[in-house]
């Protein structure tokens, strides 16, 4: 090998190291900024569960106080005996026990 080809193959080889070196620098920043993108996802997720976890908690306590009132309560256990509790057949039998949409409208329909 002549000195000029070893000199040319030196200079190509640190060219081809600059090349690698800028790459790895250039993916350096770019997993820098994945890792700072990905600390910040995770802490809105975090936060994002715990109002999820408070909503549920919430929603679940105001269920639990939407519940029948005691006169409806009784209403519904006539009922399910097999008895209409509706305006028009009150007191009356319910063939086989058929659901009458009257009764219903009375137990849990809209106060």
């Amino acid at each position: 090998m002549e000195k000029k080809e070893v000199i040319d193959t030196i200079v190509e080889i640190e060219s081809k190291t600059d090349a690698t070196l800028q790459t790895l620098s250039t993916l350096k920043d770019e997993i820098a900024n994945l890792l700072e993108e990905n600390q910040t996802l995770r802490m809105e997720n975090k936060h994002l569960r715990e109002r999820l976890e408070d909503q549920a908690v919430q929603a679940q306590e105001n269920q639990e106080n939407v519940g029948l009132t005691k006169s409806r309560l009784n209403l519904e256990n006539i009922y399910e005996e097999g008895f209409h509790v509706c305006n028009m057949f009150y007191g009356q039998r319910r063939v086989e026990d058929e659901p009458c949409a009257f009764c219903l409208e009375v137990i849990y329909g809209e106060r």
